[in-house]
């Protein structure tokens, strides 16, 4: 594909303005890798922990020292981290289903979560008792942000003043809505208001946010997919819970069996893809923050509205774009499609994916299938049409993507 001469001079006006925004992400990327490096050392991470096991599991050091390597970087007291978990929303279902009872009140506090669990809760409901939290009589509430995206904090504290409410939910990436990613100290402040009037579970829906900032939120559950931020784009599948050892505990129940728990589960060969994915993650998100404030100076200026803006700090890797136009938004995944290092030559079609509600358009050339830290988009058709993209294991293949993707719109 043929780059515009316009369109390289404009790539070269982004980064001189975007030298300063790159050497922070450096910055952060250095201290967490710091974290990373240190917890390895005081864990005494050798090479027979990467032979992994199999059978039942018993006694394998190797994914006993992940979990505590995932607990200390994370500042939890506990976690879990295994291949056996295929994505973030069996990871998130796990933690839900691990936590609630019958009878028991879930309430999300960043409004509706993502498309994907709303079968998992139940809001998307056929009558077929498919197991749904709903089936198992769990009760579904949530409070909407505020008009400019924020937790409505004191909404939170009079609910949970009012009734009693197991776990409080909060989504820390945008999803598909058009509101902005929640920071740690928002979620810090959400999670000390939350323990002054309840005990209620704080449950973090972590996606797309780990290593962004130098620590993550507190709560009592944290979690997300080794495809996306954590994997660093080695490990080839699997999910993380981190947080208070009770909560892993009942979590790890359902994960195995009451009884069980994390002591057994076999790891086989996966090891040392974890290990390695989580050593690099920190430099690995650093190159797709680069990508995805390069995205938003490149179609800020080209009229497109962004979110965030290009100069905004950022708190996950996902870069929005509004298109405001079904063609337009096709041609951007096909451009992502076309600068991808796997099936460039596919063209993207929008289909009627599992799990979600309308029909979506998703461009993913990956190595490893669904993962979207590597440059990955995909968006819903239906206005505005908005494009939402994230990943780039490197930034000259992010970068490349991007000006494929801004030809294919232009054209």
């Amino acid at each position: 594909m043929v780059i515009s001469d316009k369109l390289q001079a404009l790539a070269a006006e982004a980064e001189v303005a975007l030298r300063e925004k790159f050497d922070y992400f450096d910055k952060i990327s250095f201290e967490n890798t710091k974290r990373v490096l240190n917890a390895f050392s005081e864990e005494r991470v050798a090479e027979a922990m990467f032979a992994g096991s199999c059978g039942y599991g018993y006694d394998d050091r190797g994914r006993d020292t992940l979990d505590r390597i995932y607990a200390k970087v994370f500042n939890k007291e506990a976690a879990l981290v295994r291949h056996t978990l295929i994505s973030g929303t069996h990871t998130l279902s796990t933690g839900l289903f691990g936590l609630l009872r019958p009878g028991d009140t879930l309430l999300s506090v960043t409004g509706k979560p993502y498309d994907t669990l709303d079968e998992v809760i139940g809001i998307k409901d056929d009558g077929n008792n498919n197991g749904s939290l709903k089936d198992f009589g769990i009760i579904y509430k949530q409070i909407d942000l505020t008009a400019d995206g924020k937790i409505d904090i004191n909404k939170v504290v009079e609910t949970l003043k009012q009734e009693t409410v197991k776990v409080v939910y909060i989504q820390r990436s945008k999803g598909y809505l058009d509101r902005p990613t929640l920071s740690v100290a928002e979620m810090n402040e959400l999670y000390r208001a939350v323990k002054e009037v309840s005990d209620s579970y704080v449950f973090i829906d972590n996606c797309y946010g780990e290593f962004v900032e130098t620590s993550e939120p507190d709560a009592d559950v944290i979690a997300g997919s080794l495809i996306k931020n954590p994997g660093g784009g080695m490990a080839e599948t699997g999910g993380y819970l981190a947080g208070s050892a009770k909560a892993i505990e009942l979590i790890s129940y359902r994960l195995t069996s009451v009884g069980i728990g994390s002591e057994a589960g076999c790891t086989l060969n996966t090891l040392k893809s974890m290990y390695k994915g989580f050593f690099y993650a920190p430099h690995t998100v650093a190159q797709a923050l680069k990508t995805a404030a390069f995205a938003a100076y490149i179609f800020e200026k080209l009229g497109f509205y962004t979110n965030p803006k290009w100069n905004d700090d950022r708190y996950d890797i996902i870069q929005a774009i509004h298109m405001m136009d079904g063609d337009k938004l096709c041609a951007f995944c096909r451009g992502i499609q076309a600068g991808s290092p796997v099936d460039a030559f596919v063209t993207p079609e929008p289909w009627d994916m599992p799990g979600y509600s309308d029909a979506v358009i998703m461009a993913a050339g990956t190595f490893t299938q669904g993962a979207s830290i590597e440059l990955s988009a995909d968006g819903p058709m239906k206005e505005p049409y908005i494009a939402y993209f994230q990943g780039g294991l490197t930034y000259e293949s992010g970068k490349l993507g991007i000006l494929y993707a801004a030809s294919q719109v232009l054209n």
